[in-house]
């Protein structure tokens, strides 16, 4: 959730970045978030693992869905025009996202370490039950949150920076907001949603990596494949965000007040939003290393076939 304070910030290069970067998110993130759940669902054996890959996608496809509004917005200069509830709605939805993708590659990890460094702990508790009670303990509680979020009412927000006409939706929101209900939720999320997950996937990839240098087969194998995409992931989508939004927050509650250091972190808030959105369309790498039914066989399928020639002996 981003605002500017009395220094004005400006970003003016996100009506261009935003709708550029959406556009390529939801047209590739779309076409693997879909065809992930088709495998995932339909042609691979149900596992405890896969059931974190499904939620994922299905996190992803629900973020996906709110990029078209929110390109529309920036393309009309920031300028919301779909009314106060439909900015609450679609705002929370894509920000709420963002933390239950951290959630599930989270678990994807934990799921993978135990296999790796604790295999049979892990036989007793693959089990598909146990996964999707922790898949669906993830889905309470950010329903809870998101659904306390909207009852809560409407969002003020100040006018959007060198455009006063503009309505803005999800940015800018007034002092009076940071004193009452912003501080607590940005706080909430930015230690639960960014700070609890990417410790976890910190301590496990060193772990497992460990681990795998002394066990060599295709199983360990491919779990480290698994946590080098979550690492990559988490190192280009979701760690940069999480700085920018603490200090987004310092800046915000007055405890960094320098002009200069108020203009960069509002520039550096559009570059990372714009970046921890491409977290879903990066998500079908980790698919891919899932498992090996959704390898190359799957997409062979997709190719047309070739006419046989058909060679005749002139007489």
């Amino acid at each position: 959730m981003n605002d500017s304070i009395d220094c004005n910030p400006r970003a003016d290069f996100q009506i261009y970045l935003f709708p550029v970067v959406y556009c390529l998110v939801l047209v590739l993130g779309f076409l693997g978030n879909m065809g992930a759940l088709y495998v995932f669902i339909f042609k691979t054996p149900c596992s405890s693992s896969n059931v974190y890959i499904i939620n994922l996608a299905l996190a992803d496809t629900i973020f996906l869905c709110t990029l078209p509004f929110r390109i529309h917005y920036h393309l009309k200069g920031n300028d919301w025009v779909f009314g106060a509830l439909a900015c609450h709605i679609i705002g929370t939805l894509f920000f709420t996202n963002i933390y239950i993708s951290i959630a599930f590659l989270t678990c994807i990890c934990i799921d993978r370490y135990i296999a790796t460094v604790h295999p049979h702990a892990y036989l007793r508790l693959r089990n598909t039950r146990c996964t999707q009670g922790v898949s669906l303990a993830v889905w309470t509680v950010a329903g809870v949150a998101m659904l306390a979020f909207i009852l809560a009412g409407p969002l003020d927000s100040a006018p959007t920076p060198g455009h006063h006409s503009h309505r803005s939706c999800f940015e800018n929101f007034s002092q009076r907001e940071w004193e009452t209900r912003m501080t607590a939720y940005n706080a909430c999320a930015l230690v639960f949603g960014s700070l609890v997950p990417l410790s976890v996937i910190m301590v496990c990839y060193p772990l497992v990596a460990r681990r795998i240098a002394r066990i060599r087969t295709g199983t360990s194998r491919r779990a480290l494949r698994i946590i080098h995409s979550i690492l990559a992931i988490t190192a280009i989508c979701f760690l940069p965000y999480a700085v920018v939004h603490l200090l987004h927050l310092l800046m915000r509650r007055q405890v960094i007040q320098n002009c200069g250091f108020a203009d960069a972190i509002y520039k550096a808030r559009r570059l990372t939003m714009a970046l921890v959105s491409l977290n879903s369309c990066l998500d079908p790498v980790l698919y891919y290393f899932t498992t090996s039914h959704c390898k190359w066989g799957f997409f062979r399928r997709l190719r047309l076939k070739r006419p046989r020639r058909v060679y005749t002996i002139s007489s």
